[in-house]
């Protein structure tokens, strides 16, 4: 099955590669793409000095490890916090919810125990919908296919 999906940036990205910076992300390091097109546009957005969407067919492949998360929850949270702390993992995709800013500072105050499990649920609960996907891998970069970018 294929899938369209984008990437906010500041350039075309023809060849994704997977980055290694000093930060963590949510799914650990890797090359980050949506499928909500208007989320790759606020991504792109925060970019400097241009704006451009990356726009990517993704030929799903069952021999990647992949772990997916239909929707955020205990297992999801648990994920993030780790991959947050520098914690690695060995899946070559990993694909669910996305923990913006406003998110990340409730799991910032659950990690400070500010506040409890069950009050992150309550305020994560309203959230708009998000979607991340991590290409983690060589081997999973080799199933996107550039299809074209463009300015915001």
């Amino acid at each position: 099955m294929s899938r369209l999906i984008y990437h906010g940036s500041n350039v075309s990205v023809e060849h994704p590669e997977i980055k290694i910076a000093g930060f963590y992300k949510d799914f650990g390091f890797g090359f980050y793409c949506t499928e909500l097109e208007k989320q790759a546009i606020r991504w792109a957005l925060t970019k400097h000095p241009e704006h451009v969407v990356n726009e990517y067919v993704f030929d799903e492949s069952e021999d990647l490890k992949k772990l997916v998360f239909k929707e955020m929850n205990d297992e999801w949270l648990d994920f993030v916090v780790a991959c947050r702390n520098g914690k690695s993992h060995d899946y070559d995709l990993v694909e669910g919810p996305m923990a913006d800013d406003t998110i990340w500072d409730y799991i910032e105050d659950f990690l400070d125990n500010n506040i409890s499990r069950e009050a992150f649920w309550v305020l994560v609960k309203f959230r708009y919908p998000t979607h991340q996907i991590v290409f983690c891998s060589d081997k999973a970069l080799k199933t996107i296919r550039f299809k074209r970018s463009y300015e915001v």
